[in-house]
């Protein structure tokens, strides 16, 4: 099975920028749909936004609350997915996990198997 590792969190500015690492191992990425989730202090988890690969090309999808400002992508030869957070706001401080569904469009969290452990970001105001 997949394991998968976050990293590149950390505390930033309000309108700063950050790039998030999702590193996979024990499977290749490109056989799964990835994903990037936030879960906020007293909040549930929430999705943030997915990429998968099929015959017709690459496929994303973003929340309403960061399309236009976070950009998902992957590297299949470094076996790792990236999230490029632009124009931080305080309200994206929360904990990320990255995870992986077998399906080919998840909607639920449920439908994704395999979790990352998370790396906090903190965007001070």
């Amino acid at each position: 099975q997949v394991q998968l590792v976050e990293s590149g969190g950390g505390l930033v500015r309000s309108g700063d920028s950050l790039r998030l690492s999702c590193a996979a191992s024990g499977g290749t990425v490109s056989s799964y749909t990835t994903g990037w989730f936030r879960q906020a202090p007293g909040k549930e988890r929430e999705f943030v936004s997915r990429i998968s690969h099929s015959w017709s090309g690459v496929h994303t999808l973003y929340a309403d609350s960061v399309k236009g400002r976070f950009t998902v992508s992957r590297d299949y030869g470094k076996n790792t997915m990236y999230l490029q957070m632009n124009n931080l706001k305080a309200e994206d401080t929360a904990v990320y996990y990255c995870a992986a569904s077998t399906r080919d469009y998840p909607s639920a969290i449920d439908e994704y198997d395999y979790w990352g452990q998370g790396t906090q970001v903190t965007v001070s105001s």
